[in-house]
C-alpha cells in the first residue's frame, strides 16, 4: 500500500501541513507589518524636526499579534464560523422523512468507518452540495444542502456521506477549515492596509528636494526604502490570490483520495459515481456557501472554465479535480470489484 492511500501517512501528512501552514500564516503577517515598518523608518529617519517618523514598528506587533490570534480562532472557532457563514442549521430532531433517512445514512457510515457520529447540519440552499468541517473526528459535522436531499437516492446519499467521512477520518477537514479561516484574513488584511496606506499616503513623504534638517545618509536609504515598500505593497496584492489558489490545490488533491475511501465504505463505487453525475448536471450555483469555503464541499458550489481540465493551470485555479474525471475512477473500481467479487464467486 503506498503512503498517499495509507491512512496513518495521510493523517500525519495533513498534520504536518497544518503546522506549516500556520507557521507560514505567522511569517507572512511579520513580513507584512514589520516589512511595511522598515519601509516607513527608511523614509521618515532623516525627516526634520516636527516631522513624523516612524520609530514604533507598531504595525509589525499589531499584524503579528493578530495573525496568533487568527491562527488560535480558526482552530477553536473556525468550524462553527463555516457552518455560519453558510446558513447551516444543526438537525437535533429529524422530522422529514429525507431528514430521518439522512441521519440514518451518517449513523451507518459512522460505524463503517470506525468514527464516531459527527454533527449533522442542513444548509438551506436548492443546489446539491455537501462538506465536512472540524479539528477532528471529535469535532467534525457534516452539512448538507436541501437540494442534495431532494436529489439523492438513498445508495447516492450514503456514498456522499462517506466521501465526508473520508475527508473527516483523513484529518482533511482539519487543513481545510485552517485554509478557510486564514483565506479569509489574509483578503481582509490586504483590503485594510490597502485603505489605510490610502489615508495615510500624505503622512508619509516618498522624497522630493532637500531640507535643514535632513541628514546626509537619507539619500543612501530610499532607494532600499522604495524597494522594501514596494515589495510591501506587492505582497499585498497578491497574497489573498496565492492564498486562494494554494486552498484550491490542496483541496483538488485530496478528492480523489475521499472518494476512493467513501467507496470502501459503501463498497458500492457506483453509487459516488451516479451522485457525482447528478451534481454535475446541477448548473446552479451554490449560493449559500461563498468562494472562501468552496474547496471544502464535494463538488465546486461555483464551477468554471477550468472546472472540466486538468493539468497545471486547472490545478492551481479549479477547486475540484474533473467531476468526469472522478466518475471514470470510480468506474474502475467498480469493474474491479466486480471481477474479484465474481472470482472469489467461482472459486467457492
Amino acid at each position: 500500500m503506498s503512503d498517499e492511500a495509507n491512512l496513518f501517512a495521510q493523517q500525519e501528512a495533513n498534520r504536518r501541513r497544518s503546522i506549516w501552514l500556520v507557521v507560514g500564516f505567522l511569517l507572512f503577517f511579520a513580513w507584512v507589518g514589520f516589512g511595511g515598518d522598515l519601509a516607513f523608518y527608511l523614509m521618515t529617519m532623516d525627516d526634520g524636526p516636527g516631522a513624523y517618523r516612524h520609530v514604533v514598528p507598531f504595525i509589525g506587533i499589531v499584524s503579528t499579534l493578530a495573525a496568533a490570534w487568527i491562527c488560535w480562532y480558526s482552530w477553536r472557532r473556525g468550524p462553527q464560523r463555516v457552518l455560519w457563514a453558510t446558513g447551516a442549521w444543526e438537525l437535533i430532531e429529524p422530522v422529514t422523512q429525507e431528514q430521518k433517512q439522512l441521519v440514518n445514512v451518517i449513523e451507518e457510515m459512522s460505524i463503517a468507518s470506525g468514527l464516531s457520529r459527527p454533527g449533522i447540519y442542513i444548509v438551506p440552499d436548492n443546489d446539491p452540495n455537501a462538506f465536512a468541517t472540524g479539528r477532528d473526528a471529535a469535532s467534525a459535522s457534516i452539512a448538507v444542502t436541501e437540494g442534495l436531499l431532494r436529489t439523492l437516492s438513498r445508495d447516492e446519499l450514503q456514498a456522499v456521506v462517506a466521501h465526508e467521512m473520508a475527508h473527516i477520518r483523513n484529518l482533511d477537514v482539519r487543513l481545510m477549515t485552517l485554509l478557510a479561516g486564514m483565506v479569509g484574513a489574509i483578503a481582509l488584511l490586504s483590503d485594510g492596509l490597502g485603505r489605510m496606506l490610502g489615508r495615510g499616503g500624505k503622512m508619509v513623504r516618498l522624497g522630493g528636494g532637500s531640507r535643514g534638517g535632513r541628514r546626509g545618509g537619507g539619500k543612501g536609504a530610499m532607494p532600499l526604502a522604495v524597494v522594501i515598500l514596494v515589495l510591501w505593497l506587492l505582497t499585498l496584492v497578491i497574497a489573498p490570490v496565492v492564498s486562494r489558489m494554494l486552498a484550491l490545490a490542496v483541496s483538488r488533491k485530496r478528492e480523489y483520495l475521499a472518494d476512493a475511501t467513501g467507496a470502501q465504505f459503501t463498497r458500492n463505487p457506483m453509487a459516488l459515481a451516479s451522485a457525482l453525475e447528478k451534481l454535475d448536471l446541477a448548473t446552479g450555483a451554490t449560493q449559500s456557501i461563498g468562494r472562501g469555503a468552496a474547496h471544502l464541499c464535494i463538488v465546486d458550489p461555483a464551477p468554471g472554465m477550468l472546472g472540466d481540465r486538468e493539468g497545471f493551470l486547472a490545478d492551481f485555479m479549479a477547486s475540484h479535480p474533473p467531476i468526469k474525471q472522478r466518475i471514470i475512477r470510480l468506474r474502475g473500481m467498480a469493474y474491479q470489484q466486480a471481477k474479484l467479487d465474481g472470482a472469489t464467486l467461482a472459486a467457492s
